[in-house]
């Protein structure tokens, strides 16, 4: 019976797709600003957990959170990148309903397919992007694209690559004096430190649980 229907269900015509297309395209980004605004506010618990940890001379767990809001920054803009290869699609989507119209068919677009090719790499919307591209590929918008892998892949792995020097200017940023003001070397050795091993229990706990919500927004 649902054969059936789709059958007799009359097909969208190329301008209600399009529309159709750029309003839920318009939905992520409006995902997306609410997901860069719910790791921003908890960015700030994350600082002031920094600049707590910093005025006990827990270094090991000041860095360790550290690196979590570089990760998180990270994260963000990606997330401004996503917002605007999505606007860009919108755009030239906009621009194909005078051909459409025209033409009657929905042409090709190798701008369209660069970006949905690059935006099925992001994490934050790849299932969407596959989504948007096998509807493309059905309406003759953009061919088949192949995603080998997932190039930006998750936070954990690229946040191995940030440098000792980065965290390091992250954390000073916002401890301000009070890890400034420490001994180079006495500073060099507490960030050496896991914070496992300079928190009290329950210190650690509010660690985790920082993270754990940090990880939840970026997700």
């Amino acid at each position: 019976m649902e054969k059936v229907m789709n059958m007799i269900k009359p097909k969208p015509n190329p301008q209600q797709l399009l529309r159709d297309w750029q309003r839920r395209l318009r939905q992520e980004c409006r995902n997306i600003e609410r997901q860069i605004r719910d790791i921003q506010k908890e960015e700030k618990n994350v600082q002031k957990a920094i600049k707590e940890a910093a005025k006990r001379n827990d270094m090991g767990s000041a860095k360790s959170l550290a690196k979590e809001l570089v990760r998180s920054r990270k994260t963000v803009n990606r997330l401004y990148e996503n917002k605007a290869q999505m606007n860009s699609i919108s755009m030239h989507l906009g621009e194909s309903v005078a051909i459409a119209r025209t033409v009657g068919h929905l042409s090709k677009s190798a701008e369209v397919m660069k970006l949905v090719n690059n935006l099925m790499k992001a994490p934050e919307v790849a299932i969407t992007m596959q989504e948007f591209s096998k509807e493309m590929t059905k309406a003759g918008v953009i061919e088949e694209l192949v995603n080998d892998a997932v190039d930006n892949a998750l936070d954990s792995e690229d946040i191995e690559e940030e440098t000792e020097e980065e965290v390091d200017k992250v954390l000073t940023a916002i401890a301000g004096e009070t890890a400034a003001q420490l001994p180079e070397a006495v500073r060099k050795e507490r960030l050496k430190q896991p914070a496992q091993e300079d928190v009290e229990e329950d210190d650690e706990e509010e660690l985790e649980e920082i993270r754990a919500r940090l990880a939840k927004v970026r997700s």
